[in-house]
């Protein structure tokens, strides 16, 4: 069973876009720091093929976890899944980004990827690997934002694929239109 945050348990209700549902399905797992590795995020290298290229999670992992998770809801992946900004090659460009739609973001160093479940005034609330160790919801500026890539949908757009306005705190604010 899933635990989310209370403030995000609007998440459990939603039944698509499948990427979402296979993203929360890994909430909460964590990197170990230290010499020591997680079997699961190294699972999800070998899952990929990426064996040889992740060996560790002291690696940079949010490319892996937004690959794993597109390889589960069956889509295609990028050639080089582990870089972040490889994932605006990813699925359909869109001018803004609503719930479930991949969010690369650019930092000192490189970028960080992850899936959109909301966003207040200023931030991007983003579900991603790498954040603080775990697979986590984080806030991002959205002025770090670089581009947004939603699902290649093969029968059509899931009816909630939506913005989800939120506070600060990750409160979900429905009266934000």
């Amino acid at each position: 069973m899933i635990t989310l945050p209370n403030r995000y348990s609007y998440l459990l209700r939603e039944n698509a876009p499948k990427v979402l549902v296979e993203a929360l399905k890994l909430f909460g797992t964590r990197e170990i720091v230290g010499p020591l590795h997680s079997l699961e995020i190294l699972k999800w290298a070998k899952e990929l093929g990426m064996q040889r290229e992740y060996t560790a999670d002291e690696i940079p992992w949010c490319g892996l976890f937004v690959g794993v998770v597109v390889e589960r809801a069956d889509y295609n992946l990028v050639p080089i899944l582990l870089r972040a900004k490889q994932w605006l090659k990813w699925g359909n460009p869109v001018p803004e980004p609503m719930l479930g739609d991949v969010v690369v973001f650019t930092r000192v160093g490189g970028g960080h990827v992850g899936f959109y479940v909301g966003e207040d005034a200023t931030h991007l609330h983003i579900l991603g690997g790498n954040q603080n160790n775990s697979v986590s919801i984080a806030r991002f500026p959205k002025s770090a934002a670089v581009g947004y890539r939603r699902s290649p949908w093969r029968i059509g757009q899931p009816a909630n694929v939506r913005k989800i306005h939120l506070s600060s705190t990750g409160i979900l604010n429905p009266s934000v239109v």
